[in-house]
């Protein structure tokens, strides 16, 4: 089976940027976006035109310095907001425009105070505008999520027969379950008649958690486009981790998808971002949290040493990180005991493990992470002979 390519949309310097505080200047931008480009990043949206001076200059350097990867800016179904954005990605090697309105009843009536013809005609119309400065043009269809899969279809054909050569569903709120924005993913591939012209794109916000299922379940059911960031930085709850994504498939080679991702770099980048947007990375956070690779629990431990597969499904050199780490609680067994003190140079018989064990625990029960130098005083305490091999 020959694998699918899934592209890789990066929009950690748009929509991670609209996180509180995590602002950045042109500069911090340009060497992000540098790096995303090294990491093997096919689209990097660098921002919003229109929105400020500042994001214009951003956009406009950060086209002028990327070679490879595609270079994005967002704009709403308005004219100007088009012009802006095809002036800032001039430079470009290669540009694409992100244009798009928001299609549900939600969004029509609430936001636009219209309906369904004129917003359908609005999306028409900025889709011709875009194709004024490039022929890459990304359609997004704001709260598809909550989007009447009919109307959503009829919105879709449409925007491809425009030009729109990729056509974003978000799951702008975060509310889809996965086998909804799945099944919304294969209605528009069985029932757009022109859908082959355009790749589908998943844009999905973690507002229930779900955001990294959900552009999974969309893969599968048709889409070849994924809209994410470094450590699911973005609005509210954040965006799909791109991180995530990316190991799931490459986890899951009967999935029969690739990326361009390489994915070592995977914690170093995540590190860079977390320190540039002033926003640490939680310690649980899957692949490149502080804690992804850490084992305390002494059934886990036990089992980990004896073969690392039985606790662990990625070797932390594959994504970067600095390897595994057996963290020393009262919840540790004696075989992590045991290990640390031979990785400390001492030589132990198993009588010898059992004793310091008690006085282990003693020691753990007042202390959340036992230490090297409180394994130390312990051997000196029990055997004022033991000395390491270092």
């Amino acid at each position: 089976m020959s694998e699918k390519k899934i592209f890789i949309f990066d929009t950690t310097l748009r929509d991670g940027e609209q996180v509180p505080g995590c602002k950045l200047n042109t500069k911090e931008k340009i060497e992000l976006a540098l790096q995303l480009e090294d990491l093997g990043v096919d689209i990097i949206e660098a921002g919003f035109p229109i929105s400020s001076p500042g994001d214009f200059e951003s956009v406009n350097q950060i086209a002028k310095t990327i070679k490879n990867a595609t270079v994005c800016g967002l704009s709403r179904a308005v004219q100007k907001d088009i012009e802006v954005a095809g002036e800032a990605l001039k430079p470009a090697a290669r540009r694409r425009i992100h244009t798009g309105i928001g299609t549900s009843d939600y969004h029509i009536k609430s936001k636009f105070n219209s309906n369904r013809e004129d917003i359908l005609q609005r999306a028409i119309q900025c889709v011709k505008w875009a194709r004024n400065y490039t022929d890459d043009i990304e359609f997004y269809a704001e709260d598809a999520g909550r989007t009447d899969n009919d109307y959503l279809a009829k919105v879709v054909e449409a925007v491809i027969a425009a030009g729109a050569t990729t056509v974003n569903i978000p799951d702008t709120t975060g509310y889809c379950l996965p086998y909804q924005y799945g099944d919304k993913i294969a209605y528009l591939v069985n029932n757009v008649p022109n859908i082959d012209k355009a790749v589908l794109s998943c844009h999905c916000h973690n507002d229930l958690g779900l955001a990294t299922a959900n552009s999974i379940a969309g893969i599968i059911s048709g889409a070849r486009q994924i809209e994410c960031t470094i450590n699911g930085l973005g609005e509210r709850a954040g965006n799909t981790s791109l991180e995530e994504v990316v190991m799931i498939i490459k986890q899951h080679k009967h999935l029969g998808f690739t990326t361009s991702i390489k994915s070592e770099q995977l914690n170093p980048i995540s590190r860079v971002v977390s320190d540039v947007m002033r926003m640490p990375v939680q310690p649980n956070k899957a692949i490149v949290g502080s804690n992804a690779f850490s084992h305390s629990s002494g059934i886990h431990q036990d089992g980990f040493l004896k073969d690392a597969l039985t606790y662990e499904i990625i070797n932390p050199e594959e994504v970067g990180a600095a390897g595994s780490r057996i963290v020393l609680t009262a919840r540790s067994g004696r075989s992590a005991l045991a290990h640390r003190l031979q990785k400390l140079g001492y030589q132990f018989n198993r009588n010898d493990v059992d004793v310091l064990y008690e006085m282990f625990l003693k020691v753990a029960d007042l202390k959340k992470e036992v230490q090297d130098e409180d394994l130390k005083e312990m051997s000196a305490a029990y055997k004022p002979e033991a000395v390491t091999a270092s």
